[in-house]
């Protein structure tokens, strides 16, 4: 049974979005690592980065609409020469400001008093992690991204970030080393907690666990080791329908790197835009047009709501 069909058989009608409280922006794949989950493909070689003009629609869209927050993520969007720009604007609005971070970025050129410009604008920091240890950082990242994750989370902690004040949020996210279902969040969580204080004195506030999406390099690797049927049948086989009122793509709209608007970075990658009867560019976008509408689904969707689902 397709994605579609199983939301119909369980409640009656499509997925449909409830509003735009979270505007999320891809401000483009370059990236200084080349992870192996990647599901948007990133790496240093990448040029699609997002322009002045885009970063203008999006702070335009910011003035015209009561959008919450605004989640910036890439590649590594600190890399994009208007990044701060952006930032700066969307605080100055008033507005939630999100930024995705890999933390190593931070030891690149031109990334100096990058932890004192979040602390600044009390950023909230949502940083990839894909383990506590360091075996399980490198295995992912390549040798050494542990140790500078190390680093810049301490700078962060010396900063306030991750106090527990709520003031200036530090959050992980964990992705599976391979394919399979993560384990239960808050579990993993503790986990976190224990070893990452005991072992460097780092504290955080939360960690969100996403399933690996099936999409992009991860799926090149699927496909490469033959197990790409067999990973989607575990994804369709873990359903769990007690995800749906929790997804992101109900209250969020995602902004390419070139303006084009998606449902979720997820459909982003894989070029399912919007219908065309909806805004298709963040320059045409109005958040009272976009309610109510038909969230577009595939088989990957199933990886938001496979076991625990994703957060």
């Amino acid at each position: 049974m397709n994605f579609r069909e199983r939301i119909l058989t369980i409640q009656g009608r499509p997925l449909r979005a409830e509003g735009v409280r979270t505007l999320q922006v891809n401000m483009g794949h370059r990236c200084n690592m080349h992870c192996t989950h990647c599901h948007v493909s990133a790496g240093p070689r990448e040029k699609k980065q997002m322009e002045r003009e885009t970063v203008e629609d999006v702070i335009a869209v910011l003035r015209r609409n009561e959008i919450k927050s605004i989640d910036i993520t890439g590649g590594a969007p600190e890399l994009n020469p208007h990044f701060r720009y952006l930032v700066e604007t969307a605080k100055a609005l008033g507005t939630r400001v999100v930024v995705r971070t890999n933390l190593t970025v931070f030891f690149e050129d031109a990334m100096d008093g990058l932890p004192e410009f979040y602390a600044g604008n009390s950023v909230e920091i949502v940083a990839s992690l894909p383990c506590y240890t360091e075996a399980g950082v490198d295995a992912v990242r390549g040798r050494g991204a542990f140790q500078k994750s190390i680093q810049a989370l301490g700078t962060l902690n010396g900063l306030g970030y991750g106090d527990g004040s709520g003031e200036k949020r530090l959050s992980f996210v964990f992705n599976p080393a391979g394919a399979f279902l993560p384990p239960p969040q808050c579990r993993l969580e503790d986990d976190y907690k224990r070893e990452l204080q005991r072992r460097f004195g780092i504290s955080f506030d939360s960690l969100y666990v996403f399933t690996n999406m099936p999409i992009g390099r991860f799926r090149d690797i699927l496909i490469k080791n033959h197990s790409l049927e067999k990973y989607q049948s575990e994804l369709e086989r873990s359903f769990n329908g007690r995800t749906l009122g929790g997804l992101m793509c109900k209250d969020m709209i995602s902004v390419g790197w070139d303006g084009k608007l998606y449902d979720c970075d997820f459909n982003q990658i894989l070029g399912l835009g919007l219908d065309e009867n909806y805004p298709r560019h963040i320059s045409e976008l109005d958040v009272m047009r976009l309610i109510g509408r038909e969230i577009r689904v595939d088989e990957h969707c199933y990886a938001c709501t496979a076991g625990q689902g994703s957060t």
